[in-house]
């Protein structure tokens, strides 16, 4: 269904009224695994574990968006801008990977750092729509709990980072869950 009639406020609203459940579900799930992979597979391993899971949070969230009543691809979903814009961001986070990349290739331990810093600055454009700090936390907490845990644990890099980026998932969904919704 088209939104063609909405004021741009207007679908602003109608988007900032989900329940985010679904994304943030995703990525604590992923890097939950990423975390529990490196306990026990190999170094090399762990870090197609790390590129494979953050690739695919996004088909995961569209999975989980079933269950949590957003839905992402219902047929009867009406278009917004919003939506749209959404799925922008996910496709700038997914380009962070030409940053991550050749990181990777001098220190894989950097991997964590690069991709959990880049994946989590999508947040920030997610709480100017929804009109909400949440975003702009998650982001700016993360970024400053995956750079700590790089220096302060080097030896543990593949398992600090990725549960400390599940803590900040599992505070944004306390987060999301207590939100009030944009009217």
């Amino acid at each position: 269904m088209e939104n063609k009639g909405a004021s741009l406020e207007k679908q602003r609203i109608a988007f900032a009224s989900s329940k985010f459940l679904a994304t943030p579900l995703a990525g604590a799930i992923v890097w939950a695994l990423v975390g529990i992979a490196s306990l026990f597979l190999s170094a090399k391993a762990t870090v197609w574990v790390l590129f494979i899971g953050t690739g695919s949070i996004v088909y995961l969230a569209m999975f989980i968006s079933k269950f949590t009543g957003e839905n992402f691809l219902a047929r009867n979903k009406t278009k917004n801008e919003f939506d749209a814009l959404f799925f922008y961001t996910v496709g700038q986070a997914v380009m962070v990977y030409a940053i991550a990349i050749p990181f990777f290739l001098v220190d894989y331990t950097s991997l964590p750092l690069t991709v959990g810093i880049l994946l989590g600055g999508m947040w920030i454009p997610f709480s100017w729509i929804i009109k909400h700090w949440v975003g702009i936390f998650h982001a700016a907490t993360r970024t400053l709990l995956v750079l700590g845990l790089w220096y302060a644990l080097p030896e543990h890099r593949f398992v600090a980072i990725p549960f400390g980026i599940v803590l900040i998932y599992l505070i944004t969904l306390l987060i999301l869950g207590q939100r009030r919704t944009a009217k």
